[in-house]
């Protein structure tokens, strides 16, 4: 016979009543198979009836199951155990597939490896880091630091490399803001940066952009609800390669001017566009972290960004990361220093920055020969705008070309499609622009 999950059953099993412990011992039920997959759990007023405690301390422990993504409210039909893996998962990341090698895949606006920089030597001069295998928790080594403030957009109080920028992120916003907050953060955005800031429980506020950036209007309603942070890319967009305006740049100082809010700056794409760099770190010095990442520039297994702020916030930020690796290796930190002091390297990326400028324009250019026109952007791809996404992905799919749906970068419905131009070579272009006419017209 079938287990009566009652208000009694869960009284009988949950011996701690605090929020964590009644977190922790609902998990283990979960984990263990005493609770299965389909458990509907009783209403939240039962059984704080039934345990003698407040509703508020199940709701705010249930609440932490949700983080997990093991239970999940069907509103009035109450909540139900959807999973017993409690590692949690980037959904939107995780959902993309591995394509064929007959299939175009340009579902990632990534670089291209053969734009890339040897690393030979740069890693050569890293195994001769200075103070190499100390466990002194050093933020920065002094030679990456010199190479970094030479071309830093504003004055810094303090430098802090990490192991990429996502890391950068992901490790700052469990430092500076609580768990839970609202997150101001422009729409669209990097699918990752919406995945973190799920996995935080944030309450994510969607800042409307056009071609210029986030829209004053939109970041001032936004910031009527008082979040914790606006996060935004002040350089070249990820999804939509828009380059933001320095006008547009100081018309959301204006915004910001006065509030308390967090500014974190997200520069992924360090020195491959012609974008210049850009920061609002000379206004709000205390409250801006500025964060420029190597991957796409230097390469993906670096794993390096550095981040600048305040001595205090880059000093909690350090603090926070005292519970993991503690440093970023100073092997990487000291071949990133070097490749940046190369002159081959340098000339290399002036030469990569031409390409993706090229292809970029090159596949505008054979759009507007469809009389599809978009923005004549400088980044490492195009945010195609379509009738139908799911048409549009079909069409693509047909054709032997991945893409990346529109969706997965907004919370709000959407219907686009994101088609890397840095790696779409000369001779795909035209068959990849005229599928794309086909997937935008209307069905």
């Amino acid at each position: 016979m079938a287990t009566d999950f009652s208000s009694q059953w869960f009284a009988d099993h949950l011996e701690d009543r605090t929020t964590r412990g009644i977190a922790r011992d609902m998990a283990a039920l979960i984990r263990r198979g005493t609770l299965p997959v389909g458990t509907k759990l009783p209403p939240i007023r039962d059984l704080a009836y039934m345990l003698g405690i407040s509703p508020a301390t199940i709701s705010e422990a249930l609440s932490e199951l949700r983080k997990l993504k093991i239970i999940h409210g069907r509103g009035r039909n109450g909540t139900w155990v959807c999973g017993d893996h409690f590692a949690a998962k980037p959904q939107r990341l995780m959902s993309f597939g591995n394509y064929g090698t007959d299939v175009l895949d340009l579902s990632m606006a990534i670089p291209d490896v053969s734009l890339l920089p040897s690393l030979e030597k740069a890693l050569q001069h890293g195994a001769s880091a200075s103070n190499l295998n100390s466990y002194h928790r050093e933020r920065i080594l002094p030679e990456l630091e010199d190479v970094v403030r030479r071309d830093w957009p504003y004055e810094p109080e303090a430098f802090l490399a990490t192991n990429g920028g996502y890391n950068a992120t992901y490790t700052l916003l469990h430092a500076l803001v609580t768990p839970g907050a609202s997150i101001a953060i422009e729409d669209p955005t990097a699918m990752r940066l919406l995945d973190i800031l799920e996995d935080f429980g944030a309450k994510i506020i969607p800042v409307t952009c056009d071609n210029d950036g986030p829209l004053p209007s939109s970041l001032a309603e936004a910031l009527q609800k008082k979040p914790a942070a606006f996060l935004f890319q002040p350089r070249v967009h990820s999804v939509t390669s828009h380059c933001m305006s320095h006008e547009r740049l100081m018309a959301l100082g204006d915004v910001l001017e006065g509030t308390d809010t967090l500014i974190i700056e997200d520069d992924g794409v360090a020195d491959i566009t012609f974008a210049p760099r850009q920061t609002l770190g000379k206004r709000f010095p205390d409250r801006v972290v500025h964060i420029l990442s190597y991957s796409k520039s230097l390469g993906p297994d670096l794993r390096l960004a550095v981040l600048s702020g305040s001595a205090s916030v880059v000093e909690q930020i350090q603090s926070y990361r005292s519970f993991s690796s503690g440093w970023t290796s100073r092997i990487l930190q000291s071949a990133v220093a070097w490749l940046l002091n190369d002159e081959a390297t340098q000339t290399g990326l002036e030469r990569a920055k031409q390409i993706y400028h090229q292809r970029a324009q090159m596949f505008a250019d054979a759009l507007s020969g469809y009389g599809v026109q978009t923005p004549r952007n400088s980044g490492l791809c195009c945010f195609l705008p379509v009738t139908s996404e799911q048409f549009a992905m079909i069409t693509l799919a047909a054709r032997n070309i991945a893409v990346a749906p529109g969706s997965k970068f907004s919370v709000r419905p959407m219907n686009a499609v994101r088609i890397a131009t840095s790696i779409l070579q000369d001779e795909h272009i035209e068959e990849v622009a005229n599928a794309a006419f086909l997937a935008s017209k209307p069905v």
